[in-house]
């Protein structure tokens, strides 16, 4: 599914998705269990991060069109311009991605498949994390390492203006406050619109808020691994957006023989799909992006927005958190 050595479970055929117009986004209190009894993408099929840039709740993300180890290129690179171009063409318009996945290679890929853009499509792109070598990541948060991932990807990504720039992750040696300093330094002089944050706790958000506006989180999540659960409320209550990565488990997969492999075979689909479903109904702030280098994994990926599940698969796949 998201990982494209996931497939032991039979994939169901793909029923095209046309994502919902407008911008509704209902006013839930944190924790309220979304959706449930209705089904998600007709009643939540939007969410507005920052107010302004209105994105289909699931996203793609970029990430595995990279080379083993994120790194370098990928073995085929005309199947990642394909697999981008399909995304679009499905109804996705946010894309996530970083100068890290690759490095470089990644952005200059998206820019390859889709420049000029359609004037809906989000490029979310991040900077702070560097990349010794393949599998290898250590952040960087100084301020003018920052600066310059953020001149660079504008190049690679051949943008005026990032819509989302989102700091990797925070550097236990440099105060987040001066990482954070230089995005809004970056976002004042018109090369950044919304600054989004990875891999925090509520205490770290609000210290960001304190610099800079801060308008989405990106932290590790899904139906078995819920560290981040704290975050998600925040985000609810703030009306962040929250982008899972890993919103099927990567490659360590899901567990099998529980509830998610149950309900997959009763609306003969596949554990993946699942996940994913419980995620969109989860919170009305939940933008997973699943990613994949797969065009037939794309599709099922899009297709998980239509599946409806009932209160009580809900609530035995909620309680399969580790």
């Amino acid at each position: 599914m998201t990982d494209d050595n996931q497939s032991g479970v039979t994939r169901r055929n793909f029923v095209k998705l046309t994502f919902a117009g407008g911008a509704l986004v209902l006013a839930r209190g944190p924790g309220a269990i979304f959706g449930a009894t209705e089904t998600p993408l007709a009643a939540n099929p939007t969410f507005k991060i920052g107010g302004d840039l209105t994105v289909n709740r699931l996203g793609f993300g970029a990430m595995r069109l990279t080379g083993e180890g994120i790194w370098g290129w990928p073995p085929d690179r005309a199947n990642a311009i394909k697999v981008l171009k399909h995304g679009v063409e499905l109804g996705v318009n946010l894309i996530d991605t970083a100068d890290a996945y690759g490095p470089d290679t990644d952005e200059l890929l998206i820019a390859e498949a889709l420049h000029p853009y359609p004037k809906d499509l989000i490029i979310a792109t991040k900077g702070g994390n560097t990349r010794p070598g393949p599998g290898e990541w250590v952040p960087n948060g100084h301020p003018d390492y920052l600066k310059w991932c953020v001149d660079g990807s504008l190049k690679r990504l051949k943008l005026e203006r990032i819509d989302l720039y989102q700091l990797h992750r925070i550097d236990p040696k440099v105060p987040a406050e001066e990482s954070v300093g230089a995005l809004k330094e970056m976002q004042d002089a018109g090369k950044i619109r919304h600054i989004g944050l990875s891999e925090v706790s509520p205490e770290q958000i609000e210290r960001a808020r304190k610099v800079a506006p801060i308008v989405s989180v990106q932290n590790r999540y899904n139906v078995e691994d819920r560290k981040w659960e704290n975050t998600l409320k925040y985000c609810e209550t703030n009306n962040l957006g929250f982008l899972p990565w890993l919103p099927v488990g990567g490659g360590k997969g899901l567990s099998s023989g529980n509830a998610l492999e149950t309900v997959a075979k009763a609306h003969n689909t596949t554990v993946y799909q699942v996940a994913l479903a419980w995620l969109l109904e989860r919170s009305p702030v939940m933008l997973p992006i699943p990613g994949t280098a797969n065009l037939a994994h794309l599709e099922e990926n899009v297709a998980a927005a239509k599946l409806q599940l009932t209160p009580d698969e809900w609530k035995k796949i909620d309680s399969l958190a580790g």
